[in-house]
């Protein structure tokens, strides 16, 4: 307890530099903490991005129709898995859609868009195309004759809610075209490019008619009751809709660029981690080489009266374990501080895409109790792992040698 007093004394027989020094490490601590509560906000925000306007958290298809998106190649028993999909408890809400590539035309322009065919009731709690509508009226159960359109198509077509558009798709198997007459019931506005300039919507029932796929559908999407299951792709969840056929999956599947990405940034953490360790131990070396340079003649004077190498040793390490808790209340109050202000006022990043993603909302980053807990004390162990070298180098002094310098 001697040295441990001694050695927190000593640390403000220079206050100016102890400051200086505590608030450099504290800043840095300050910005790891700020820094990981934004890429935990920013994942959420993006993955819910990702996944809430449209695609959900998880998707069935028949096998191999993602990369061939065949209008024939429809999901096996559809009515079937919708059942089973309603009773199971892992999925909270499910919609399922006909699709087809096909052309929009209008009296003045003409465009080629994805033709999404959807169930009104089911989709809206789970996509955001009622959301989205910025004119017009979503459609209903008995909207045949209406369809949804981008704010960009709606310019490229050069028509407005209530006008007239004639939507041409191939049916399957025989390939002929089928070709209905439809109103603009409504303009949505996404902010996404494929969405606002390349998707269409109309009932499914009208899909499947001009499809010629009968009740089968090409996607059911679905959101899950628990986030953590689209994570893990052994949970049984996903053989159990794998087969006869068909296959599930989860978003980081559907999404491998972003999800790939979404690692990356773990990666970025780390690196900022390592940048701020360095800064803590030049920061610790150079303060602690500067308190002995100018306590170079007291040094000389303990060995002299027979204090061990040990203590001094053991002193300076408490002087920086001292300097280390010193900065990491510093860094973990303002890092606390400026967090949770920018928590509740968020940053707005909103239209800025990201490995095909597109932000809709603003980021709000995320405080979690690791955030206090492990980095302040990983910086305290780093600390007194650095101090070793010049407590070493004052351990290492004779008493003639010390007072010489000091002179």
């Amino acid at each position: 307890m001697v040295f441990l007093k001694l050695a927190w004394r000593n640390m403000f027989r220079n206050k100016r530099r102890t400051v200086i020094a505590g608030t450099a490490i504290g800043i840095g601590l300050a910005s790891l903490i700020f820094t990981d509560a934004m890429i935990i906000g920013m994942k959420e925000n993006m993955v819910r991005s990702g996944t809430a306007s449209f695609m959900g958290e998880a998707q069935i298809h028949a096998e191999g129709f993602r990369s061939t998106r065949e209008v024939e190649n429809t999901i096996k028993n559809t009515q079937m898995v919708m059942q089973k999909l309603d009773k199971d408890s892992l999925v909270e809400h499910t919609a399922q859609r006909a699709m087809g590539i096909g052309m929009i035309t209008s009296p003045a322009n003409l465009s080629q868009v994805v033709i999404w065919g959807i169930d009104p009731g089911r989709e809206k709690h789970l996509s955001k195309v009622d959301e989205a509508l910025i004119e017009g009226e979503y459609l209903t159960g008995q909207s045949n004759r209406r369809v949804l359109i981008g704010i960009k198509l709606a310019e490229r077509l050069e028509v407005e809610t209530g006008d007239r558009v004639v939507v041409t798709l191939a049916k399957a198997e025989t390939g002929n075209l089928s070709q209905e007459m439809f109103r603009v019931g409504g303009i949505y506005h996404f902010n996404i490019d494929e969405f606002d300039k390349g998707m269409a919507f109309i009932t499914i029932n009208k899909a499947q008619q001009m499809l010629g796929t009968g009740d089968q559908a090409h996607e059911i999407a679905m959101t899950l009751t628990e986030s953590g299951i689209a994570r893990d792709r052994d949970n049984p969840f996903w053989k159990k809709y794998s087969q006869n056929g068909n296959e599930a999956a989860p978003w980081p599947e559907l999404l491998p660029q972003f999800s790939a990405i979404l690692q990356m940034t773990d990666l970025s953490l780390a690196i900022l981690a390592v940048i701020l360790f360095g800064v803590v131990a030049f920061g610790i070396i150079n303060t602690l080489f500067m308190s002995l340079y100018e306590r170079m003649f007291e040094f000389g004077v303990m060995r002299a009266v027979g204090t061990r190498p040990f203590a001094i040793w053991r002193m300076v390490v408490y002087e920086a374990c001292s300097l280390a808790v010193l900065s990491s209340i510093m860094g973990t109050i303002l890092g606390f501080i400026v967090t949770y202000i920018i928590s509740k006022t968020g940053i707005d990043y909103r239209g800025i895409e990201f490995s095909e993603i597109t932000i809709q909302e603003l980021i709000y980053p995320q405080l979690t109790m690791d955030q206090f807990v492990i980095y302040p004390f990983f910086v305290l162990i780093f600390t007194g792992i650095v101090g070793i070298y010049p407590a070493t180098y004052a351990a290492r002094l004779t008493a003639a040698k010390a007072m010489r310098k000091s002179l």
